[in-house]
C-alpha cells in the first residue's frame, strides 16, 4: 500500500455520561474513483502488539459513509445523515448489530485531501449505547514537511 497521505483521526465518544477522546495520526491511502472518496489506513494494537492491525477504510459519498474494518475485524458502519441504519460492529469479543443513526455530517473532502466530521449515536436493542464524534483530516504527507519548514523560515524573520 503506498501510504503518501497523512490520516489524522480524533474519536470522541460518550458512554454513560462519561466522555473518552482518542487521537490516531498514520500513513495512509486517499483515492477519488467514481465520485466516491476512499481513506483507508491502519489501525495498531499499540505496544503491546506493534506489528499486528487492522486496515479500516472509510469510504465518503454523498452525505454517507462506509467504514469497514477488515483483517479479522468484521465491523462494517453505515453513516448517513438523518438515518437511522442496523449494522454490524465487532467488539473484539465477538460481532453484534447496532443502530447507527447520523445526526450531523459535514464533508470538506476535496480532490487532494481535506477533513471530513460525522456526529452519531449508536443503540442496543435501541437503547443508546453512545453518542460518538469522529473527526478525520487528511493532508498530502509531504503537505506537514513543507508547513514546518515555512513556518521555521517565518520564524525567523521580522
Amino acid at each position: 500500500m503506498d501510504e503518501n497521505y497523512l490520516i489524522s483521526i480524533l474519536g470522541r465518544q460518550i458512554v454513560n455520561g462519561d466522555p473518552e477522546e482518542i487521537e490516531v495520526t498514520t500513513f495512509g491511502q486517499y483515492t477519488v474513483k467514481n465520485g466516491k472518496r476512499f481513506i483507508v489506513y491502519r489501525e495498531y494494537e499499540g505496544e503491546t502488539n506493534p506489528k499486528k492491525g487492522r486496515t479500516t477504510i472509510l469510504k465518503v459519498e454523498d452525505g454517507c459513509v462506509t467504514m469497514l474494518r477488515g483483517d479479522g475485524d468484521s465491523t462494517r458502519l453505515i453513516l448517513e445523515h438523518g438515518k437511522r441504519h442496523l449494522c454490524r460492529y465487532d467488539t473484539g469479543f465477538g460481532a453484534m448489530t447496532v443502530g447507527v443513526y447520523t445526526h450531523e455530517m459535514k464533508n470538506e473532502l476535496g480532490d487532494n485531501g481535506g477533513r471530513l466530521a460525522v456526529r452519531y449515536t449508536l443503540d442496543v436493542n435501541s437503547a443508546l449505547a453512545s453518542v460518538n464524534e469522529i473527526i478525520v483530516t487528511v493532508r498530502q504527507a509531504g503537505d506537514t514537511a513543507k508547513q514546518n519548514t515555512e513556518e521555521s523560515e517565518n520564524n525567523g524573520k521580522a
